[in-house]
């Protein structure tokens, strides 16, 4: 995976790891803020910004799921990329692309970042929010575009609900810290170490994260009550590739999604919000992450199953309302 060095393509390896030979990831770089009051350089504008993303990668599905939700599609449009064969990063695979904003036409994703900042050194990720104003990057957070996205364009679009409201935001944040760490960092450090310490590590935190999320849905609907937040769609991403991707290509075998009966059905309750499905192309994720250009050591081959039918009754509604 290459970077951007001052502007110009680099094919040097930049994935973080430590002595140990755990990976890190690296944290995102362009971290501005689109807000609805004017009070910064990017204020809230239907057609303005353009979201850059791809199923293949779980950070930027996060953004292509609040696009839905927040009913942003009219107002933010969504260009998919797919990593490249050519050892470029996320490339444009059906030709080449005109940046929004500029005369210039472009094949891969870095050649956009080095437009916005000609002398930057980066590394070139997905979801990438771009300015066809200003012609900059917003910002590269997918942590943090979400929260644009679910309030900044309040009053352009229809109302839908708020994912991160006040009296809930400090439980979000715990919650969301456990993902990151226990969820996030723990499939990747499984799929992606170097030492057996460091895979054993990382799949030992993966499980009993999940174990303890699979006694807490024992007795609500979702993780922060009975009502959809930030915290269960930062979460859905890792829950939906699980079976199919992280159990194989990650070494994540301790136990099947499937073996955990409230996770799966939460996953299925997630799955059926309207709108989710769109956005949820399973063999899309399967065939970009077992490429030969995919994140993980692969040969290109696509593993057939496992069979997860998600549109199959859930017992959420047991619980209280939902969203």
């Amino acid at each position: 995976m290459g970077h951007l060095l001052n502007g110009e393509w680099s094919f040097e390896d930049r994935l973080s790891e430590t002595e140990t030979g755990l990976y890190i990831k690296k944290p995102s770089q362009f971290r501005n803020w689109i807000t609805n009051d004017g009070s910064s350089d990017y204020p809230a504008e239907a057609g303005r910004y353009v979201l850059y993303s791809s199923i293949a990668c779980p950070w930027a599905h996060r953004t292509a799921i609040y696009r839905v939700l927040k009913k942003l599609e009219d107002a933010i449009p969504l260009i998919n990329t797919e990593q490249s064969e050519a050892d470029q990063g996320w490339a444009f695979v059906d030709g080449p692309h005109a940046v929004p904003g500029t005369d210039k036409t472009v094949n891969f994703l870095h050649e956009i970042y080095a437009l916005g900042d000609p002398g930057c050194t980066t590394r070139i990720t997905v979801p990438m929010l771009w300015d066809s104003k200003t012609c900059t990057v917003v910002s590269n957070e997918s942590s943090e575009i979400i929260r644009m996205f679910n309030a900044a364009f309040d009053g352009i679009v229809e109302a839908t609900p708020d994912y991160y409201p006040d009296a809930l935001s400090a439980q979000i944040d715990a919650m969301n810290e456990k993902i990151l760490s226990g969820i996030n960092n723990g499939v990747n450090g499984s799929g992606r170490s170097t030492t057996q310490d460091a895979y054993d590590q990382s799949v030992e935190l993966l499980f009993n994260t999940l174990d303890e999320m699979e006694a807490l849905l024992a007795d609500q609907r979702y993780l922060c009550g009975d009502t959809q937040t930030e915290a269960d769609w930062r979460l859905y991403p890792n829950l939906i590739r699980f079976d199919p991707i992280y159990y194989v290509g990650y070494k994540c075998n301790l136990r099947h999604l499937e073996d955990y009966p409230n996770l799966s059905n939460y996953l299925r309750d997630l799955y059926q919000t309207p709108g989710i499905d769109s956005v949820s192309d399973v063999e899309s994720m399967k065939r970009q992450t077992f490429s030969e250009a995919g994140p993980i050591s692969a040969n290109g081959i696509v593993p057939r199953g496992p069979v997860v039918d998600l549109t199959r009754p859930h017992d959420r509604d047991r619980f209280s309302k939902a969203a």
